[in-house]
């Protein structure tokens, strides 16, 4: 904007904006004091508590984030005007490009440093509060940390949506630098993912069909959301409810195309009378020769699923490697991968591993993505000693 001085200096010079100018000037005061069909937030008497929001209305789930990603930056000028500058930052004409260099993207071991983008992903058919209160405590800087979500289209989903979107607006309407760079939240049209109780939902005869369906969603999230300023990803389940608050930039420091933590349970046992940890996912895997040769006499359509006395593949997990005593960031090759925990670079994905929601060399979901990934000759490691902890189950 011009000073002062020069405003004043010009009115002279044109006497008839003299007269002009105090009009537009009281046209003006009168559109923000006196208008009631647009009052400015805030300043209509009432609390911004009871502002109906955009999605309120609208039914849909916009949020508000830095106005760094509002729009695509770009090089036009508008015509200079001789009072005004010539700065729209946040107007973008229609016939307008947006232009990315992919190939100054990077993922690399200073990903904080070098102000790398995380995008943090979570199909959520529950709303944890202790998700929310760990995903809050996580160190790395928020105005590059971007968070997505998928909830299915149920009763339980509609309550989990509910819950989030108090979470997110708390956050997203608090202080600038606390706030997410930016906040995407999807509903599952197709079949939901969350039919069946705790228990029911471990049963091997149900695993095709739930894990295809848990396939679905995490595709539907990720091709959503995933940005052309994205350097990485992190898969983060939302029964994770407690993991190192340096925990991004812990993964990122390992500087591996496909990464997992070890994902342990916490649990109260009534006969030590104390809280307890055991191993819990263990879909995190070295293959193992049994495990082949069961894959061999399988049909096209059948799949391994890990963990089952049915299916015994003798295969290496990862759970069981846990060594209290030994370094916290040792790793260990990985053919099979979770998705209770897992930093994924985002070129992995950009060259087309997914997750198969039909078996994949007998695999699906997140360890079918792990056999596509290697496909694409990328490496695939885990931390045995990192731990991050599922809540505890129940059927309430």
């Amino acid at each position: 904007m011009i000073s002062l001085r020069l405003l004043f200096y010009r009115l002279r010079k044109n006497p008839w904006f003299m007269v002009l100018f105090p009009l537009i000037s009281l046209v003006f005061i009168y559109f923000i004091l006196f208008s009631s069909s647009n009052p400015y937030l805030g300043n209509d008497g009432n609390s911004i508590a009871n502002h109906k929001w955009a999605h309120e209305k609208e039914n849909t789930f916009y949020f508000p984030y830095s106005s760094k990603y509002k729009m695509p930056k770009y090089s036009y000028k508008k015509k200079s005007s001789w009072l005004f500058n010539d700065r729209v930052d946040d107007i973008i004409p229609e016939s307008h490009i947006a232009h990315y260099d992919l190939n100054k993207l990077h993922s690399t071991a200073d990903a904080a440093l070098n102000k790398e983008h995380v995008l943090v992903l979570t199909p959520m058919q529950t709303f944890h509060q202790a998700y929310w209160d760990n995903l809050l405590q996580l160190t790395y800087p928020r105005e590059f940390l971007e968070l997505g979500f998928i909830v299915p289209r149920t009763p339980s989903g509609d309550i989990a949506l509910s819950k989030l979107e108090s979470a997110v607006k708390k956050v997203q309407t608090d202080k600038k630098n606390q706030r997410f760079a930016k906040i995407t939240i999807l509903r599952q049209n197709s079949e939901g993912f969350d039919k069946l109780m705790e228990k029911e939902r471990h049963a091997l005869e149900v695993q095709k069909e739930r894990r295809s369906a848990m396939a679905s969603a995490r595709n539907e999230l990720l091709f959503s959301s995933l940005g052309p300023q994205t350097s990485w990803v992190l898969w983060l389940d939302a029964d994770i409810i407690e993991t190192p608050p340096g925990l991004i930039q812990d993964m990122t420091g390992h500087n591996k195309a496909v990464l997992s933590a070890n994902v342990y349970q916490k649990y109260y046992d009534s006969g030590a009378d104390k809280v307890l940890k055991r191993p819990y996912d263990f879909n995190n895997w070295q293959e193992s020769d049994t495990a082949l040769e069961l894959a061999r006499q399988m049909g096209e359509d059948e799949i391994i699923v890990e963990g089952y006395a049915e299916l015994a593949t003798y295969r290496a997990l990862m759970a069981h490697f846990y060594d209290p005593s030994g370094a916290i960031n040792a790793e260990m090759a990985l053919d099979g991968v979770g998705g209770g925990c897992t930093l994924v670079k985002a070129d992995v994905h950009r060259d087309g591993a997914m997750f198969p929601t039909f078996p994949f060399y007998h695999l699906i979901e997140t360890e079918g993505f792990a056999k596509m990934a290697q496909r694409l000759n990328y490496e695939i490691f885990g931390l045995p000693n990192y731990l991050v902890y599922h809540i505890e189950e129940t059927n309430d």
